[in-house]
């Protein structure tokens, strides 16, 4: 039987990762049989060379191409390299997919993904007004579309707050000036509406979920341990929390997700109510750690897409901890020059040429 063969994208590995790496770690775990391939946006995406996850790695245009130069790229690569299973890990490609969800399906390639009014349900944009007459709380939010608008904002929230772009990143201002730097940085790199968030100090409690049309399949939760100056988690424990986990449930159904999904929250100190801070539509970049603790989602995911049998499972081990670090990934630089001339690499080519050398 010939193994499954799974493209991951999002191979970018450096100080703000995204999910591809850790959901290949996954992946190379499962009881499937499978070969992984990568799509990447960079030559230099640390994903690309990682040739003990990856039998070869594919240049894909970035999503601002559109899915139009997106499906020529897959069906390109596809022609020569068939593919079972496309999945996607960044947010800003998701609509991207789900625009040529029924072109892969006539090429025999398979996605998991949530319907595009789910999408924009958790969008960071529409987040509030799609929890209006729910008790799902929300720190107070605003969105601007320009810089002017901040005075106004700054009328109902004290600093320090939240500035956060449409996609990714987000930065804490103590002073207007701050505030400022951060918008016209956002707006610049991810475009408008850049958010506006107040702060609410407590405890930070991220949630990872699997589900199928509201059904959840399988959940993590995990505290942050150590962040970076992004307020990215570098270290965290994964924790048990029944009333995190009843809120996460009540709001996979309120959307009726379908999919990945990372749910944030942070639990007030002084009231320790639980407010939702975003919803993400993928697996974070800590979902390696839910796999070490028992839950390996990717892999229950294919399941899933591939229309398998899977039960439900919500058991895994308190107390694991993951840590990240820098790792130096040496290759030849054939493999830099396949990717910048061809915009692909085969590590097994490579691994052959290279031991015919030696």
């Amino acid at each position: 039987m010939n193994k499954l063969r799974v493209a991951v994208s999002g191979l970018n590995a450096v100080d703000n990762p995204g999910p591809g790496v850790p959901v290949l770690r996954s992946l190379a775990e499962s009881s499937l049989g499978l070969e992984l391939i990568g799509f990447s946006y960079d030559v230099l995406e640390p994903g690309n060379f990682m040739d003990s996850l990856l039998s070869a790695s594919f240049i894909v245009p970035y999503p601002n191409s559109g899915p139009d130069i997106l499906l020529q790229r897959i069906k390109y690569i596809h022609s020569h390299h068939p593919i079972d299973l496309i999945l996607p890990t960044l947010d800003s490609e998701l609509e991207n997919y789900l625009a040529i969800q029924p072109s892969l399906d006539l090429l025999g390639i398979k996605t998991f993904l949530p319907k595009l009014e789910q999408l924009r349900m958790r969008d960071k944009t529409f987040l509030q007004e799609s929890f209006v007459g729910t008790s799902i709380l929300h720190p107070k939010t605003f969105l601007l579309q320009d810089a002017t608008a901040l005075q106004q904002v700054m009328e109902n929230l004290q600093f320090p707050v939240f500035v956060k772009g449409i996609f990714y990143e987000a930065y804490l201002a103590h002073n207007r000036e701050e505030a400022l730097g951060y918008f016209h940085y956002l707006a610049t790199r991810w475009g408008v509406p850049v958010i506006v968030q107040q702060v609410i100090y407590g405890e930070e409690c991220n949630v990872v979920t699997l589900a199928k049309e509201s059904k959840v399949f399988s959940m993590v939760a995990m505290k942050k341990m150590f962040l970076t100056d992004k307020g990215k988690a570098w270290a965290g424990v994964t924790i048990q929390n029944p009333a995190i986990f009843e809120l996460s449930e009540k709001i996979i159904s309120h959307i009726a997700w379908n999919g990945a999904c990372e749910l944030e929250f942070v639990i007030e100190e002084r009231t320790q109510k639980v407010y939702l801070l975003e919803i993400n539509p993928r697996f974070p970049a800590w979902i390696y750690l839910a796999t070490a603790a028992g839950q390996n989602m990717p892999e229950k995911m294919l399941q899933l897409a591939m229309q398998l049998d899977v039960s439900p499972k919500q058991d895994y081990e308190i107390g694991k901890v993951f840590v990240r670090h820098s790792w130096d990934e040496i290759i030849p630089m054939s493999h830099i020059e396949a990717l910048s001339v061809r915009g692909e690499i085969s590590h097994i080519d490579a691994n052959t040429k290279n031991k015919e050398a030696l």
